[in-house]
C-alpha cells in the first residue's frame, strides 16, 4: 500500500491518498458532465416551440450515483419528438451512461483520469478506460475544462490576504515530476496556520529553490496582497529563503526543519555511524525542554565532532534556529519542528505526477499540482492547541512550551 507522512513524521495507510485522488476524479468527472450538458443545450438552442420557448433546457440534477465516485449529473428536459417514431427524444450522457455505476479498474484509472485531463489527446482514452466506452467530448470542450484549472490557480494567487492572519508558515521548494518552465525549477509552496488554528495553503508558484529572488518575489507578492509578518517560518534552511525572509518579513523568526537537518548531518557520516546519529538527533528535538536539548547537542558534538567535524557543525552551527520551537506552545511543537505538513501533502502529489512523463504546458502542469494540493488541503485539520495560536499572535511569551507572560491583548 501507499504511505503518507503525517505531521508527526509517522505514516499511515494509502486510504487518504486514494480518497484525495478519488475527490480529484469526482471533480473532473462532474466538470466533464457539466461541459457535456452545456454543449448539448447550446447546439440545440435554436429549436423552439410555437411560443418561442426552447425545447431543450436544463432541469435540475439527478440523484447522486453511488460507487467508487459519487457524482450528481445534471438533468436535461428535452421536449423534442422523433418524427419517425413519435417518441420523445432524450439526452443520454456519453461521459456517464445510465448503466454506469462502477468499474473494476477504478483504483488504476482514477489517477489517469485526473492527470491525463491536462491533455485533450489523453483525456478521451482515460475516460474510455474508466467508462468502458469512448466519451463524446470534443477537444474544444476538454480545453475549456482544463483551462479552468489555470484560471482557478491564477485567481488563487491574486486573492486578497489581508482578511486572514497567518501566524505560522511552512516554506519549501518541492520537485514533482512535471515539466515546468525554467531550468531545474521546482514548486515553491507556502502553507500556513491562521489565527484560528486552521491550516491553509497561502501561495504556490514555480521558482528556483535556492534562489533568493524567487523566494523574495513570492514573499513580496504575499505582502503586497495584505499578508503580515508571521510569528514563525519553518523551512529547510535554503539560503535563498533565509535571505528573502530577512528582507520581506524581518519580524518573523525562522525554525530549521529537523527532518532536513538530521538528514544532512547523517549524510556527512559513514554508514556505520548513521543509525546512532539518527537516534542522537531525535533525542535533541524530542527533548522535554531547551536545557535538555542543549545538553543533547553537546553530546552529539562530543560523540561525532572529533572524527567528523562537518557533521557535528551542521547541528551546532544552527543551534538557535533548530531550537526556536521551544519558545512556542508545547502543543504546537509537533507541527513546528519540521516541514512535514508540506511533505505529507506533496507525497500525494508526487505519487500522482510520477505516472505521467509530461503534463502539457508548464502552466498546465503547475495548475495540476495546485489542484492536487487543493484537494489534499481540504482534509487538513486544525493544529493541536488551536486556541493558543491567537495567544501567540497577541505577543504572549512562552518558555519551554509553557506560558510565562500573557500579553494584555491576549487577556
Amino acid at each position: 500500500m501507499l504511505s503518507v507522512v503525517t505531521d508527526d513524521g509517522s505514516t499511515q495507510s494509502g486510504s487518504l491518498t486514494d480518497e484525495i485522488v478519488r475527490e480529484g476524479a469526482r471533480r473532473m468527472l462532474a466538470a466533464a458532465l457539466e461541459a457535456e450538458v452545456n454543449q448539448y443545450i447550446a447546439e440545440l438552442a435554436a429549436e423552439t416551440d410555437e411560443q418561442g420557448r426552447r425545447l431543450v433546457v436544463r432541469n435540475g440534477r439527478h440523484r447522486p450515483r453511488t460507487g467508487a465516485i459519487e457524482v450528481s449529473a445534471p438533468r436535461v428536459n428535452d421536449r423534442r419528438v422523433d418524427q419517425s417514431t413519435g417518441e420523445r427524444k432524450r439526452f443520454s450522457s456519453r461521459v456517464l451512461p445510465p448503466w454506469c455505476r462502477k468499474s473494476p479498474k477504478v483504483s488504476e484509472v482514477l489517477p489517469l483520469l485526473y492527470l491525463h485531463g491536462l491533455s485533450s489527446g489523453d483525456f478521451v482514452p482515460a475516460l474510455e478506460q474508466f467508462l468502458g466506452s469512448a466519451a463524446g467530448l470534443s477537444p474544444a470542450t476538454v480545453t475549456r475544462l482544463t483551462k479552468q484549472w489555470g484560471e482557478d490557480h491564477t485567481a488563487f494567487q491574486a486573492r486578497d490576504l489581508s482578511d486572514r492572519d497567518v501566524v505560522y508558515v511552512w516554506a519549501d521548494g518541492v520537485h514533482p515530476k512535471v515539466r515546468l518552465g525554467q531550468a531545474h525549477p521546482c514548486v515553491l509552496v507556502l502553507p500556513g496556520v491562521r489565527i484560528d488554528g486552521t491550516k491553509e495553503l497561502i501561495a504556490l508558484t514555480e521558482g528556483l529553490r535556492e534562489s533568493t529572488e524567487s523566494w523574495a518575489d513570492l514573499l513580496r507578492d504575499c505582502r503586497r496582497r495584505g499578508m503580515r509578518d508571521p510569528e514563525l517560518v519553518v523551512g529547510d534552511g535554503a539560503m535563498g529563503l533565509r535571505k528573502a525572509l530577512a528582507e520581506v518579513f524581518p519580524a518573523a523568526r525562522h525554525q530549521r526543519c529537523w527532518v532536513h537537518k538530521a538528514r544532512n548531518a547523517t549524510n556527512a557520516l559513514p554508514k556505520s555511524a548513521q543509525p546512532g546519529a539518527t537516534k542522537a538527533t531525535q533525542e535533541i528535538y524530542n527533548a522535554e525542554d531547551r536545557t535538555h536539548a542543549e545538553k543533547a547537542i553537546k553530546e552529539f558534538a562530543k560523540t561525532y565532532g572529533a572524527k567528523w567535524p562537518k557533521a557535528a557543525a551542521k547541528i551546532t552551527d544552527d543551534r538557535d534556529e533548530l531550537l526556536a520551537f521551544y519558545d512556542f506552545p508545547a502543543e504546537h511543537w509537533i507541527h513546528l519542528r519540521t516541514t512535514n505538513p508540506i511533505e505529507s501533502t506533496f507525497s500525494t502529489v508526487k505519487l500522482r505526477t510520477k505516472v505521467t512523463r509530461g503534463a502539457g504546458s508548464p502552466a498546465a502542469a503547475l495548475a495540476m499540482v495546485f489542484k492536487l494540493v487543493e484537494s489534499a488541503q481540504a482534509r487538513r485539520r486544525a493544529i493541536t492547541g488551536a486556541h493558543l495560536v491567537a495567544v501567540v499572535r497577541a505577543g504572549s511569551r512562552f518558555e519551554n512550551g509553557a506560558l510565562v507572560e500573557r500579553s494584555e491583548a491576549a487577556a
